[in-house]
């Protein structure tokens, strides 16, 4: 029992590793390009607030059909839902960039990339950081959903399985294992990353407060 309990424990958080690579491969790219291209903006902004309002729940049964109960499953889910907080908060993260700073470095001779990777990327970064922690927040509760409905393995999995036989502290257990993994992962990493990178970066909004 207790192997087992470890074995999901550990297929979760692999299958939260694979979404949230996925997530950032997908969501970053495409946040900063509705941030600044303008026709991209025109095109893909009302694509991101209409399936920004559609639950990653409600994708499960179209998953089902293609993927079927799998780990690609479980993964489209946790991606999706990952994605969107992802792209609204680079989205956010570059128009709050002081447009001083990004004229004063092009007065001083920097180019468009310069531009981006010393400029409009830091100032970007702390509301980046926020909606990697957000995006990470909704994946985990879409990740135990998923698992419950398509899994065949994992804590969401362990919980459903013991509710079929009866043994509600195994449902209990569960709960706690998800909250307490989370705790963790939060206090250790998604904080810590949050909190360090206002602290870098934030001098970007000080300016933009001072001016």
């Amino acid at each position: 029992m207790h192997g087992e309990r470890l074995t999901s424990w550990h297929c979760s958080l692999t299958r939260l590793c694979y979404g949230v690579g996925f997530g950032l491969l997908i969501g970053l790219p495409l946040g900063f390009a509705v941030a600044m291209i303008r026709v991209v903006r025109r095109a893909f902004w009302p694509i991101l607030l209409f399936f920004q309002a559609v639950a990653d729940i409600a994708w499960l049964p179209i998953v089902i059909v293609w993927f079927g109960f799998s780990l690609t499953a479980v993964t489209f889910v946790l991606v999706y839902t990952i994605v969107f907080p992802l792209m609204l908060g680079v989205v956010a993260g570059v128009e709050q960039v002081p447009r001083e700073l990004v004229r004063a470095a092009r007065s001083l001779g920097a180019g468009r990339w310069r531009v981006f990777l010393e400029v409009i990327v830091p100032g970007a970064l702390p509301s980046v950081a926020g909606g990697v922690r957000t995006g990470l927040g909704y994946g985990w509760r879409a990740l135990v959903a998923a698992e419950i409905i398509v899994g065949t393995s994992g804590v969401g999995f362990m919980m459903f399985d013991a509710r079929r036989v009866g043994d509600i502290s195994q449902v209990f257990l569960g709960m706690v294992v998800l909250g307490t993994l989370w705790y963790a992962l939060d206090a250790l990493i998604l904080a810590p990353f949050e909190r360090a990178t206002v602290e870098r970066w934030g001098m970007v909004r000080t300016l933009e407060a001072d001016g």
